[in-house]
Order: C-alpha cells, then sequence, then structure tokens
C-alpha cells in the first residue's frame, strides 16, 4: 500500500482536516493507496501557491527551464519500476501498458524542454509611419491539469509539461483512481529541482470532486484549464469555466472508427486494428471502437483478425507479463457484458471473447453490429468491439461520422490519394491512413472535434493555448494626430 502526499509550496501535506481516502486494486479489492481527501480551501492554497511562484518562473530564461523539464524525464525513466507496480495495483494495467506510459511522458518533457526557445511572436506591418508592430506570446498564470488513471503517465505529465515550458505555474489535480501514480510524476519533478510553488499537486476523495475543481477554477489566478476524461465530466468543466471566463482545453471520450476498404492490405490492417482496439485493454480515448469494413473482403479480414485477438494473453499484470490486464472496475464489465448481451439479442455474431465475471475481461469481436444495438452508438472503454459491413466507400465513410464523438480514426486502402480524399472527411481531429486509431507524439496537435471536445496540447498549437498573445507597439518616429 502506497501512502501519498499532496505538494503545496514545496511541501509535502496532508489533507487540512487529516481526512484521507482509499484506492483498491480492482482484481482483488485490495488497498492499493491511501492519500490525502484535499479539500476546497486546500485547493485554494495549491493555487495561492502557484500564483506566488509565477512572478519568477514566468521570467526564468528558457535554457533555465530546458535543463530543468530535461532533468525531470531522467528522473520520471528511473521510476520505471516504481510507476509499473503503481499501475498494476492501482488500475491493474500491464507492465506493457506502463512502460509505453513511462516512454512517451519522458519524450513529452523533452519534447516541452525544446519548447522553452520555440515561444516566439512575430512583427506586423503596420500603416502607421513609424509604429513597431508586435504579437507577442506571454504566459498566462496558473494552469489548472486534470489528468484521468487510464495512460496515467502519459495524460498526467501532459497535463503540465508544455504549460510549464511556457513560462506557466500548475496544479495537477490527481485521479482519485490513481494518486500514487501520479504522485510519482511530481516526486521525478521535484527530484529535478523546480522551484518551490511551480508544480503543485492535489488529491481528493471521489465525493469531494466537483468541490475541490469548482473552487480551483472559480479562483482569479487560475488563467488556463485543461481537462482529461469523459465527455459527461466535460461538459460540467466546460459549464464552470463559461462561467468564469477562462480558456479551457478539453479532451474527452471518443468512439474511434477505423476504416478498412476493399483494397486495404489486411495483414496490415489487422495489426493495426488489434492494436488500436486492444492496447490497454480498449480503455484509451483513441481506442478503436467501431472496425468499418468492407463486404467485399469482411469475412477474409474477420478470419485474421479473429486469429490475432485470440492469441492475445490476458492475465493479472502482477503475474507477468500479459498484452490484457484488468480493466478498472467492475462497472466497466458490467458495461461491456450488457453492451454483449444486447447486440446478440438483435442479431451479432459474437467472433470471439465473451462476458466476464470478474476485471479481467478477454478481447472480444462482435461482427455484423447494426445502428440498432447499443455497441454500435456506445463508447465501450473497455475491450469489447464492434464490426460493421458497409459496402463501398461512402457507405463507410457514413458509418465512420455516425457518432457524437470524434477524437481519433482510421483508414486502411493501398490507394493513398484515395484515402487522404476520405479522410479529409471524416469528422475527426485526428486521423491516420493506414496506421492505428491510437498514436500520439509530444509535438503533434493532439485535440478532438464534436463530443470530443475543443483545444490541442502538443508543440506549437500547445503553446498557442497555454500564452495569452498581446499586441505591442513602439512609435519610433513622430506620429501625426488628427487634432
Amino acid at each position: 500500500m502506497k501512502t501519498v502526499s499532496m505538494l503545496i509550496n514545496g511541501e509535502r501535506v496532508a489533507s487540512e482536516n487529516g481526512a484521507t481516502f482509499e484506492r483498491r486494486n480492482p482484481l482483488d479489492n485490495e488497498i492499493a493507496s491511501r492519500a490525502p481527501a484535499g479539500t476546497p480551501d486546500d485547493a485554494r492554497a495549491a493555487v495561492k501557491a502557484a500564483s506566488e511562484a509565477f512572478a519568477d518562473w514566468s521570467v526564468t530564461g528558457p535554457g533555465q527551464r530546458r535543463a530543468l523539464l530535461s532533468k525531470a524525464a531522467d528522473c520520471l525513466e528511473a521510476k520505471a519500476d516504481a510507476f509499473a507496480e503503481a499501475m498494476a495495483t492501482e488500475t491493474g494495467a500491464s507492465r506493457m501498458w506502463a512502460d509505453f506510459n513511462v516512454t512517451l511522458a519522458a519524450r513529452a518533457l523533452r519534447e516541452a524542454a525544446a519548447m522553452t526557445t520555440q515561444i516566439a511572436g512575430e512583427v506586423i506591418p503596420s500603416d502607421v509611419p513609424g509604429s513597431l508592430a508586435l504579437a507577442v506570446r506571454q504566459p498566462a498564470g496558473v494552469v489548472l491539469g486534470m489528468a484521468p488513471w487510464n495512460a496515467p503517465v502519459i495524460l498526467g505529465v501532459r497535463a503540465i509539461a508544455l504549460p510549464l515550458a511556457c513560462g506557466n505555474t500548475v496544479v495537477l489535480k490527481g485521479s482519485e483512481l490513481c494518486p500514487a501514480t501520479h504522485g510519482l510524476i511530481i516526486d521525478a519533478l521535484q527530484e529535478a529541482g523546480l522551484p518551490n510553488g511551480v508544480v503543485n499537486f492535489v488529491t481528493n476523495a471521489p465525493e469531494d470532486a466537483g468541490a475541490v475543481v469548482a473552487a480551483m477554477i472559480a479562483d482569479p489566478a487560475v488563467r488556463r484549464v485543461n481537462f482529461t476524461g469523459s465527455t459527461r465530466v466535460g461538459k460540467i468543466i466546460a459549464s464552470f469555466c463559461a462561467r468564469y471566463l477562462k480558456p479551457a482545453v478539453l479532451e474527452l471520450g471518443g468512439k474511434a472508427p477505423l476504416m478498412v476498404l476493399a483494397d486495404a492490405d489486411l495483414d496490415a490492417a489487422v495489426e493495426g486494428a488489434a492494436f488500436g482496439a486492444f492496447a490497454n485493454s480498449g480503455q484509451i480515448c483513441m481506442s478503436t471502437e467501431r472496425i468499418v469494413v468492407d463486404t467485399a473482403i469482411a469475412d477474409e479480414f474477420v478470419r485474421k483478425l479473429s486469429a490475432k485477438v485470440r492469441s492475445l494473453s490476458l492475465g493479472d499484470p502482477r503475474s507477468g507479463p500479459v498484452v490484457l490486464g484488468s480493466v478498472i472496475d467492475m462497472a466497466t464489465v458490467r458495461r461491456c457484458n450488457a453492451l454483449i448481451d444486447d447486440a446478440v439479442a438483435k442479431g451479432a455474431t459474437l467472433v470471439c471473447g465473451g462476458k466476464a465475471d470478474s476485471t479481467l475481461m478477454p478481447a472480444t469481436l462482435l461482427d455484423h453490429v447494426t445502428p440498432a444495438m447499443a455497441i454500435y452508438s456506445e463508447e465501450s472503454f473497455g475491450p469489447v468491439k464492434a464490426i460493421v459491413r458497409v459496402n463501398g466507400d461512402e457507405e463507410a465513410l457514413r458509418c465512420a461520422n455516425d457518432n457524437e464523438y470524434g477524437l481519433s480514426s482510421a483508414l486502411f486502402s493501398r490507394d493513398v490519394a484515395r484515402a487522404m480524399n476520405l479522410a479529409k472527411r471524416i469528422q475527426s481531429g485526428i486521423c491516420h491512413v493506414n496506421g492505428p486509431t491510437v498514436h500520439d507524439e509530444a509535438h503533434m496537435p493532439f485535440g478532438g472535434v464534436k463530443g470530443s471536445g475543443f483545444g490541442h496540447f502538443g508543440g506549437q498549437a500547445g503553446v498557442a493555448e497555454f500564452t495569452d498573445l498581446r499586441w505591442m507597439t513602439v512609435q519610433t518616429s513622430p506620429r501625426h494626430y488628427p487634432f
């Protein structure tokens, strides 16, 4: 059992009233971690510390910020074993997924470090003689970051790395489902030597989340908010931000389609579909949720995909290497079992896998899925995936767009021009041609449309989100006035 502390102004602290909450392992219900049940006052104290640290951090040179973030990446990588243990006990994740998280998170810190010298403005021609007009990017202030449990290291780091590189100070609100995992990120940043108050960390019991988040968003010192999580909660966050006119970056739910056209390389499509659908047991915002296959090649594709999926190992990640570990909780099991029952009752074919009675859920494929079935439109966020058969490109496109979400998508075809023309018409923030729906790189503009949220993490797009763009002028010669 891991004991977690909050971090406020460089000090490890408990909640003001000493209250704690427990996170239990989804497989055996043993206590995985115990963390402070922070209060709104604790949250406001963290924001205050970040606000006071902003004055110095915002004018810290890019070289120093780069060095600290680079060192933090090294410290993070050194904790790979600790992250693997924490993720296995708190979320049931496999070692493979934990190592993937650490690798990508370290890259994100190094990419943020590289961006410290890329926060640039421009000189804009002015119609006023002698006026030097500048567009200048400046740090916004305190950034509140909220990260989920499913890719906890990647998304925890993403919530704070680029904001720090831009000269902002941050408060990370840890997930109630993995406070120890998120706490290890904070440990790495502290070991790297970031000044007190630049990074702060608060945790809260699940029942207190609304009050803690509302208190921080309402605080005038918080100037940006970013949240990764469900669309349901994202709408609540958006309403809080709208009340106080706080810009937000929201990366929410998904129902990523993977289209397999009649001319696709089926072996490549199978590999991409299996990875995109079942990495981390399908508990990724970009997970392939709907596999849209042309009827001309559907039988062969399903046969090949079924063979691949049946080979994926399943087991307790604490006992050895597996591809699929535990899902996050029994609520996921019940939801996925209900989706299977509904689909089969309405005519779908259970190709492989099936219902589970524990959080060790097998990789499951349902073929001949139709819009009448719940799994056609509902996000499973688990290892149960729908195959929809279509006739031709236009029907495939209609199926891909027929949902409320729009985060990631993929399309397999040997004709790249044909694929790109279709990709332009898919309603998603991200589209990969001949690649999986699950793909992320720290310098890419990552974000969705429709019910998947708005705003972007990564690269110059992320810099634009976490800085204020100001117009400044210098009059270099006498100016003529009309009176």
